[in-house]
């Protein structure tokens, strides 16, 4: 006979690995919120620095991801690549070169960079201060079981 313990442990341990199927965790669904620049902490990296704000799965996506890079003067925070998610890339301050549909355009604060899903892209700060910009990824349902198979 089972015991209630036996049943519970067992009801965990099937939670935990569906949980882990495929490799992504089931992470709380982000909820309504503020992300208040007063509190984010920026980490130096190699090329300046970065806010990471959130990385969570909501209500319509599997992931949200949002991240506010400093950079530094001549600097470019990778070499041009592509990945299936898309983006919207929001210039605070600065001014930036992108790579864009084969071309390389300048843009500065309050313009709206939109990467479009594998196609190839770089920015690279041609200013002579450091360049702020905001950028908000999503991955739509499935798309991060298909990363994971990719992988």
């Amino acid at each position: 006979m089972v015991s209630k313990r036996d049943l519970m442990v067992a009801l965990a341990a099937a939670g935990i690995t569906l949980a882990g199927a495929n490799g992504i965790a089931r992470r709380a669904v982000l909820s309504s919120t503020i992300f208040d620049w007063n509190t984010m902490t920026p980490q130096p990296n190699k090329t300046g620095s970065v806010r990471k704000v959130v990385q969570q799965p909501t209500a319509t996506l599997d992931e949200l991801e949002i991240h506010i890079t400093t950079l530094n003067p001549g600097e470019a925070p990778h070499e041009p690549h592509k990945h299936p998610d898309e983006e919207l890339v929001i210039i605070r301050e600065g001014t930036l070169e992108f790579l864009v549909n084969g071309q390389k355009q300048t843009v500065g604060p309050g313009s709206i960079v939109f990467q479009a899903s594998n196609q190839l892209h770089a920015v690279r700060n041609i200013g002579n201060t450091p360049a702020v910009y905001h950028v908000i990824k999503w991955n739509s349902p499935g798309m991060l079981k298909q990363k994971a198979g990719a992988e």
